[in-house]
């Protein structure tokens, strides 16, 4: 049995494989039908997680947009929006962040042992501060979303959280959406950094499919046996 939630790992990078670009003005790498598109994947999870680099550099708010949607989700019982989930190693969070603050929903930070007691004296009652462990090792966080009733995650980044989810074999499906441009610097942050990925040369992952949105393209891969291809891609 398996004690994690069905996990989809959504990101967009640029065609030379750039998550941003090295400027500090944060670079637009979708439009607006496929904002869309990722707003539908979103209403139908449970939990948003991203990383504590992006909280602080991207000040994501990880809320449904559409009242449609956030009515649907009121309409099954749920909240508006899917909680919030961040992870981090050294606690350096602004509780007035808009992850924090947008919103009325759950909101956990996920931290080593040692950081748990000062991380929640810093936050207060904005998050959930969870000590994740000595090694913060990303399997403890998901079974133990898993056991707070987390069925449907979805994992948005940065570049370090992608990597650590996919090297770990912890994802079922991959939304990856190419931006009609090249970064072409160096210095900017690729969509993953160094790792042993489970899927190489000689054991290629299943691409599942593929859709044109305007003027970027979304590639849907199935990374493990419980890919459910019944699952939407946020098209409605």
């Amino acid at each position: 049995m398996v004690d994690r939630p069905y996990t989809v790992l959504s990101c967009g990078m640029s065609i030379d494989g750039y998550l941003d670009s090295p400027s500090v003005t944060r670079l637009r790498l979708s439009n607006e039908a496929d904002f869309d598109r990722v707003d539908a994947v979103r209403a139908g999870c449970d939990a948003i997680l991203v990383g504590a680099a992006t909280v602080r550099n991207d000040n994501p708010r990880l809320l449904v947009r559409s009242a449609a949607r956030r009515s649907e989700r009121v309409a099954r019982g749920l909240p508006p929006s899917p909680l919030k989930v961040t992870v981090t190693r050294c606690g350096d969070l602004d509780p007035g962040a808009a992850f924090f603050t947008a919103g009325s929903g759950t909101k956990l930070v996920y931290c080593p042992p040692d950081v748990v007691a000062p991380t929640r004296a810093l936050l207060g009652d904005v998050a959930t501060v969870v000590d994740a462990g000595p090694e913060g090792d990303l399997a403890d966080v998901v079974r133990d979303l898993s056991c707070r009733g987390v069925t449907r995650l979805m994992v948005e980044g940065g570049g370090t959280v992608l990597t650590q989810f996919l090297t770990g074999g912890l994802v079922d499906e991959l939304h990856l959406v190419v931006a009609p441009f090249f970064v072409g610097d160096s210095r900017a942050r690729r969509v993953v950094g160094d790792g042993c990925f489970p899927w190489n040369a000689d054991r290629r992952a299943v691409l599942a499919g593929v859709r044109q949105i305007e003027d970027v393209v979304l590639l849907r891969y199935a990374l493990s046996e419980r890919f459910c291809a019944e699952q939407p891609l946020g098209q409605e």
